[in-house]
C-alpha cells in the first residue's frame, strides 16, 4: 500500500485493530501510531504474534490541535487513517473542547497532509451524522442516496458531521508535489467487539443490577451494530481504493456506510445477545412508558438547565438519546462493497463470540469490584 502510514488515534479501540491489520497484511515499511497516550502494552501486543515482516512501529504522543507536532508526524508520509475524536454521546463534554478536538484537530491534520504531501487520508466517522432526528423517523437498510431530514442535537455528531465536510472539501485539493489530495469518509454502525467500552458499561450496570441489563431500547428499534474487525478492514479496503489509481477518482470524496451481516436487533437486546451465554438477564420493558419516559428525560434536562449557573450536571438520560435507542435505524454497505471492495470478514457467530469471551475475561474483574464497594 504505501511505505509509511499514520494512524491517529492508535491506541483506541479501533486503532489497534486497524494497527494490528497493517501489520499483518500491508506491512509498509513504517506505521506511526498517533495518540495522547499510547501505553506499553498496546506496542507490546502489537510487536507480538500479529506483527509481520520489517514494519517499523513508531510512537507519536501528542495532541490533534498541535500543528507543528501533525506536521511533523505526516512527513514523508502516504496515508493517514483518522480515527480520533471525542465521543460523547451525553454531551458531558464542553462545546468547544470538543469541537476543537474533533472539527478543529481534523481540519489541523488535513492541513497537515496536504503541506508534507500526503496523498490519501481516510477519515472514521459515524451513523450518528444521519441522526436519527428528534422526531425519531426510522431508516430501514438505509443507502447513501437515503434521503433523511436529519436536525442534530448532540454536540458529538454536529462537529462530527462538520469534520466529514472538511475532509469530503479537501479532496482534490493540490500538493506540493504534483498530485492532489485524496480523501473519503467511513461512517460505520455503532461498533462492537474486543475493547468495547460501551459493551462493559452495560456488563458492569448488569451485575450491579443482579445480572439483570437494564432495557433501554424497544424490541422494534432495530439497528445493525458493525464488529470492529470488519471496520478496520473497511479502512483498508479505503486506503487500497485510493491508492489504485483506477478506483481513486469513483471512491475520491465519497463517504460510505460501514455495517456487515450482524442481525437487526435493538440496542439493548445486542447487549443481551452476547452477554446471556455468561448468564444475564434483561428486562422485559422499558422501565416507564415511552412518552413518560420522554417526559422525565424532558423533566430532567429542564433542572440540570436550572442549575447550570451554579454547577455543570448532565443527566444520565436525555431525551435525544433516548430518542436514538428506539428509533429502527440501520444502513446497507453494498456501496462500500461495489466501490471498495469492502466484504466483512468476520459472520456474526464468530464475531459474538470473540465479544463474548473478551467479556467473560473482563467479568471477574466487575463482580470483584461490585464486592470491594
Amino acid at each position: 500500500m504505501c511505505d509509511v502510514c499514520v494512524v491517529t488515534g492508535a491506541a483506541g479501540f479501533l486503532g489497534k485493530r486497524l494497527v494490528r491489520l497493517l501489520l499483518e497484511e500491508e506491512r509498509p515499511a513504517e506505521i506511526r501510531l498517533l495518540d495522547k497516550h499510547v501505553q506499553p502494552e498496546v506496542l507490546d501486543g502489537l510487536e507480538g504474534k500479529h506483527c509481520r515482516g520489517d514494519s517499523r512501529l513508531t510512537v507519536l504522543e501528542g495532541d490533534v490541535r498541535d500543528g507543528d507536532f501533525l506536521r511533523t508526524a505526516c512527513r514523508g508520509a502516504t496515508v493517514v487513517f483518522h480515527t480520533a475524536s471525542i465521543i460523547d454521546v451525553r454531551d458531558s463534554v464542553e462545546y468547544g473542547e470538543m469541537y476543537s478536538v474533533n472539527v478543529r484537530g481534523t481540519q489541523l491534520l488535513l492541513e497537515a497532509c496536504v503541506s508534507e504531501n500526503v496523498s490519501s487520508f481516510i477519515y472514521t466517522s459515524t451513523i450518528e451524522v444521519m441522526g436519527p432526528n428528534p422526531a425519531g423517523d426510522a431508516v430501514t437498510n438505509g443507502t447513501e442516496d437515503t434521503a433523511y431530514k436529519s436536525s442534530l442535537k448532540f454536540n458529538y455528531s454536529k462537529t462530527k458531521k462538520e469534520a466529514e465536510d472538511r475532509t469530503l472539501a479537501a479532496h482534490g485539493e493540490a500538493l506540493p508535489g504534483g498530485g492532489r489530495l485524496a480523501t473519503c469518509v467511513l461512517r460505520p454502525m455503532y461498533i462492537f467487539g474486543e475493547g468495547c467500552r460501551f459493551l462493559l458499561g452495560h456488563m458492569a450496570d448488569g451485575v450491579r443490577n443482579r445480572d439483570v441489563l437494564f432495557r433501554m431500547s424497544r424490541p422494534e428499534a432495530l439497528v445493525n451494530p458493525v464488529y470492529v474487525g470488519n471496520v478496520a478492514a473497511a479502512h483498508l479496503q479505503a486506503a487500497r481504493a485510493l491508492q489504485d489509481p483506477r478506483r481513486r477518482e469513483r471512491a475520491g470524496g465519497q463517504f460510505y456506510f460501514v455495517s456487515d451481516d450482524t442481525p437487526p436487533v435493538s440496542y439493548s437486546d445486542f447487549n443481551h445477545a452476547v452477554l446471556a451465554p455468561l448468564g444475564f438477564g434483561i428486562q422485559d420493558r422499558l422501565p416507564l412508558p415511552f412518552p413518560v419516559f420522554y417526559a422525565f428525560c424532558l423533566l430532567m434536562e429542564a433542572v440540570c438547565a436550572l442549575l447550570r449557573p451554579f454547577a455543570r450536571l448532565v443527566p444520565p438520560l436525555s431525551r435525544q438519546l433516548l430518542i436514538m435507542l428506539n428509533t429502527p435505524f440501520s444502513f446497507s454497505y453494498q456501496k462500500a462493497r461495489r466501490e471498495l471492495g469492502y466484504v466483512p470478514r468476520y459472520g456474526w457467530d464468530e464475531a459474538r463470540r470473540r465479544t463474548t469471551q473478551w467479556l467473560a475475561e473482563q467479568l471477574p474483574a466487575q463482580r470483584d469490584k461490585l464486592r470491594r464497594k
